[in-house]
């Protein structure tokens, strides 16, 4: 239930992000998003002087953590570069899979050709929500620099999962989050000051603030916090499975918020990648009781 919440979540997030779209650069929102969020649980962690003596200790771990999750982002942004928005939520589909392959070696998982047939099926789900039941869409896609530029960027997505389940130890799960939101924070100031970009604040004004403050608190905190819990908790094979959820998840806040209607060309991949995540839920299930 905590996944799934943190999936709403982020889906919300690409209703705020689209609003805030062309308005200030994404590097910088990001870093605004990070720095933001460390601000809000600082005085939480300063006051407890348990979780204040545990930063140093856990801090070079969220490093790399938020690390992996920097280079995601900086990757995707580029992407889009030379690439369109709907070719990296296709791309974006490989991630559960990867994650799954990789966790196999690193955490001695087994993976069934029943489960990798799954995945497979839930990317195609996935993928039918996204290109909107479009035949021809799917088919004239191809891939470019930008989009070799966001799978690498997904490899490091996985890897961000992977080093959660991996980094953690006994700490306060707070602090790692806030270890992890601080670290995010100086990888993506290098990244803005590397690119020569400015930050731009100042333009987030009016309804804009109350998408940002969505961002920081929803779409950042809760989520990092939700997702290091979980997959600490589940594995990161089990929570990224979730992710064949999303586009179906944007849709659903889409009618709800905003009245947009639902295509119902759409639907059955929306019941596709449904039923690819339950299935995914109940393999792992049985591989743990084993």
């Amino acid at each position: 239930m905590l996944v799934i919440l943190a999936a709403i979540l982020v889906a919300g997030s690409f209703l705020a992000s689209e609003k805030l779209a062309g308005v200030i650069s994404p590097v910088s929102l990001t870093l605004l998003r990070f720095i933001a969020a460390s601000l809000i649980l600082f005085p939480i962690i300063l006051f407890i002087p348990r979780w204040r003596k545990a930063v140093l200790p856990t801090l070079p771990r969220a490093m790399i953590i938020s690390l992996f999750f920097s280079i995601f982002f900086i990757c995707f942004f580029e992407s889009l570069n030379t690439t369109t928005a709907l070719n990296t939520g296709t791309l974006y589909t490989l991630t559960p899979l990867l994650t799954a392959l990789l966790t196999m070696f690193i955490f001695n998982e087994g993976i069934t050709i029943k489960q990798i047939i799954v995945y497979f099926i839930g990317a195609a789900g996935t993928c039918w929500v996204i290109f909107d039941a479009q035949i021809d869409l799917l088919l004239s896609f191809s891939l470019n620099k930008g989009d070799l530029i966001f799978i690498t960027g997904t490899f490091f997505m996985c890897c961000y999962s992977i080093s959660m389940k991996l980094l953690y130890r006994s700490d306060e799960m707070i602090v790692l989050v806030f270890c992890t939101l601080v670290g995010g924070s100086l990888w993506m100031a290098l990244a803005l000051l590397f690119s020569g970009q400015s930050l731009q604040w100042n333009l987030l004004q009016g309804e804009l603030i109350y998408h940002m403050i969505y961002l920081v608190i929803g779409a950042t905190l809760a989520t990092v916090y939700l997702y290091q819990k979980t997959t600490v908790t589940l594995g990161p094979s089990r929570v990224n499975a979730y992710i064949y959820l999303n586009p179906a998840l944007v849709v659903a806040l889409l009618f709800f918020i905003d009245g947009t209607s639902i295509s119902m060309a759409i639907v059955p991949g929306i019941l596709i990648s449904s039923a690819a995540t339950m299935i995914l839920q109940k393999g792992h299930k049985k591989k743990t009781a084993l």
